[in-house]
Formats: structure tokens, sequence, C-alpha cells
């Protein structure tokens, strides 16, 4: 409890000894040097090249702080610097704290994870569906997400009640039945949210202030409040054919559970330490927290509870990404390695790839080589499925020297898939595994943790 409630601080010491790029210790090593080096060339280039703004950057292997930094502007109009301790919207990282609040309330038996979430919410119309507390929790309630509805998008600079919100999503159809697939969904983490308030008498912010961020240690973390004068908080921007632009305005009534949370670099790694330790929830509420979700087919998920579980080079990873208007977030936690990446971005776009780089640097991992199969033909094909509120159309393309590619429909250019063997491929994090009917490749599943599509041949 006291190292979570000391990290902020020692963090922000170390960051004043090195202006706006902050500081890291133990530089006169040459490994080091080079490693601190690498990380300022991946942040710094899309910044120097204008497509982004700013960014700070936490970066912590047990006790030993190898990165926290500043870069680039908190505010290009007042050419503001960015400092190490600057304020962001988090977006979606949001989701692991409102997970977690359910869990505490499992502990103290409140809520049942297993129990339809009318039982806390009983105006919720499911049209007879039972949606178990968890399912809201891991993307496969079925449920329409607000985000993907655009007769709910174009209200978004609304602020309107929270009951008023959930009464306009229960509205909607139900995207496919509770437990058939995993499909990303903020609708689903707002009901989370409203349960909390429902169970615990307290409000989201409230709640989470006195039961998380306290106990953790994290003073500069809060719900978001666009009126609120808020020191240190970084200015966010978009992104057009232009260049940077201002972001647009979102009320957070809507983003709420599902991604309204404010915070900072250093607060960030506070709360993985309080989390992963036994400081906000036990071991048994911990584990249910970070098992994987699982469908109807018993198909295992790698999406959890608000956090997504992945290997990356053989480095276990638990882990959640952020984006809301302005703002990019990545928070990376490998246990075994003890190994903290959070890189908060106040610009809309880049950010991702940046911190998937970051990784990549302290790891000392490298891509892993195209594939190159002799019948890779036999993966090519127009795909489809129903995906995140529309739908899911891939083309898989192969060459004349066997490479693999894949191209989601709208997407800029292709991505090259590698081969895993026994028809399995792997783009980033995203694993493409096909299934064959009388040995040609008729089904594919999508595991992209976020999301776990089943995908047919056109």
């Amino acid at each position: 409890m006291q190292k979570s409630l000391a990290l902020p601080v020692l963090l922000a010491t170390l960051a004043c000894s090195g202006g706006n790029e902050g500081g890291a210790p133990r530089t006169g090593d040459a490994t080091r040097q080079a490693m601190v080096a690498k990380i300022d060339s991946i942040v710094n280039a899309p910044i120097a090249a204008g497509k982004a703004a700013g960014a700070a950057l936490a970066i912590v292997r047990g006790n030993d702080t190898i990165a926290f930094k500043a870069y680039g502007k908190a505010d290009l109009e007042w050419d503001v610097p960015m400092t190490a301790d600057a304020v962001f919207e988090i977006g979606s990282v949001t989701k692991q704290f409102t997970a977690a609040a359910i869990m505490q309330l499992v502990e103290q038996g409140k809520v049942d994870l297993d129990a339809d979430f009318t039982t806390y919410l009983p105006g919720y119309a499911t049209g007879g569906r039972k949606i178990p507390v968890r399912r809201l929790l891991n993307h496969t309630s079925g449920i329409r997400g607000y985000t993907e509805t655009p007769s709910l998008t174009r209200r978004f600079r609304e602020d309107l009640a929270g009951d008023t919100i959930l009464t306009l999503v229960a509205k909607e159809p139900f995207d496919f039945e509770p437990g058939a697939q995993e499909v990303y969904n903020n609708s689903a983490f707002f009901i989370a949210g409203r349960i909390v308030e429902k169970v615990s008498g307290m409000s989201y912010a409230d709640y989470l202030k006195k039961n998380l961020f306290d106990k953790a240690g994290m003073p500069r973390t809060s719900y978001c409040n666009n009126a609120a004068i808020v020191k240190g908080r970084a200015h966010g921007y978009d992104a057009d054919s232009a260049g940077l632009v201002n972001k647009s305005y979102i009320s957070h009534s809507w983003p709420y559970a599902a991604g309204s949370l404010c915070s900072t670099v250093g607060d960030l790694v506070a709360w993985n330490r309080a989390l992963h330790s036994g400081t906000i929830i036990g071991a048994p509420a911990f584990a249910q927290l970070i098992t994987p979700g699982e469908l109807t087919d018993g198909t295992k998920l790698r999406y959890a509870s608000g956090l997504a579980l992945s290997d990356l080079a053989g480095h276990r990873a638990i882990w959640h990404d952020g984006g809301i208007n302005g703002f990019i977030s990545l928070n990376r936690y490998l246990p075994d390695d003890s190994l903290h990446v959070v890189l908060l971005w106040n610009s809309a776009n880049q950010g991702l790839d940046v911190g998937e780089a970051l990784v990549a640097a302290v790891l000392g991992t490298k891509a892993a080589p195209a594939a190159t199969l002799d019948d890779a033909k036999a993966y090519a094909g127009e795909w489809k499925g129903t995906g995140r509120g529309q739908p899911m159309e891939l083309t898989i393309a192969a060459d004349s020297a066997g490479t693999v590619t894949m191209l989601p429909k709208g997407a800029p250019k292709p991505d090259t898939l590698h081969y895993l063997g026994d028809d399995r491929f792997q783009s980033g994090g995203t694993q493409l595994t096909f299934e064959r009917t009388n040995g040609i490749p008729s089904r594919l599943r999508f595991d992209g943790a976020y999301i776990y599509v089943l995908l047919t041949r056109r």
C-alpha cells in the first residue's frame, strides 16, 4: 500500500531532473542509453512529423524506472510543453476500473457474476434473454453498442442522465444472442457502471475515488469533467487530411463507465501495482477478473473482464488500450517481467502503433517472418461475418511467393500475416485460424482479443 502511494511522487521527482523529457536513472550504462535513445526515437518520430501533438510515458521494470518522460506539446496553440505528470483522458482503460469495482461488490456478496444483470437493473428489457453480469464485462452480451448506433452518436454532445441513456440503449435491438460472439461493447460497460451505483448507493465517480483511486494512491485520477479546471491537463487533438485539429466535443455523461476517466502515467503504474498485488481485490476475485471469457460453444477468448490477455513473444501480458476524442492510451503489464509500459497520447492517431513499438523495443523482440506457404492460395478469398455494429469483411490474398495478407474492408492497406502452423496466422495482436471442410478452408476464426468473430468464405 505504501509503495503505491509513493510511486507517483517518486516518478514526478525523477521527471523534474530532465525538463520536458523527464529523467531515466542509470543512463550511464551504454545498453541502457541505447534503449532510452530508441524509446525517444520511436515516440518523437510522429510528433516531429506533425502527426501527433505530444505524449507522456512511463516504463517501469520492478523498482527500476526505465523511462518517465514527456514529449511534444500539451497545448499546440499556446506552445505549452508536455509534462510527464500531465493529465490525459484514458478512454477504455476505464473498463478495468469498472470491472474491479464489480469484483469488489462480488467479494462483498452484493453482486453475483452469474446472476442476470436485470436482478440489479430490473427495468431493462432484454426480450426474455438471460445475460449474466460476467457477459457485460467480456463483450459477449449481444447488447447493441451505443457507439455503433448513429441515432445515439449524434447526441454525444448532450449532457444526459444515466438512466436516460440506459433507456435509449435498451430500445436498440440485440446484435447477437448472449454468448454467441465477442464484439467490443461500450453499452455493456455503461450498464455495469449503473450496477455499481445501484448496488453501492454511491455515484460511480465517488465509488471509484473512495474504493479504487485512494486505495491505489492515484491522486491525479478522476472522472473527467469538461468544465473543471484541472491542473496540468493536456489538450486533445483529432486529425484530418490537413493535419491536427482540436478534438471534437463529447459529453462525459456518455463514455461513463466505459471510458470517462482521466489519469496520468504515474497513477496508472500505481494502479497496476495495486490491482495485481491484492490491494484492490483479493486473490479469488482477481482470479475471476483475469479469467478469459467463454462463448456458449466453448470457445475460449483472450478477453477477461475489462482486461485482455496476450502472449507477446513468449511474455504474458495483461492489458487494455483506450481511445476517445483527441486521446489514445496504452497500458501494458507483463507480470512475469514485472514490466509496466504506460503511454498516454494527446492525439487521436498513431498512439497504439507507437505503444506496440515501445513494448517490442523494451522486450527486444522482432517481427516474425512473413508466411511463405506452398498452398497459400488456399486461404485467399473474401470472408464475411458480423462485426462491431456492422458486417465484417476481410480479403485474404496470397502472392506468387506464398506471402499471405489480410485487408479489412475500408482499411488503407493490407497487413502481412505471419504463419504459426496448423492453419493459424497472426498479425500484431490478431490471430486467425482457418477451419477446413473436405480439405478446403471454409471458416475463419478472427480473434482480435477485443473481438471474436466467425467468418465464412463468400
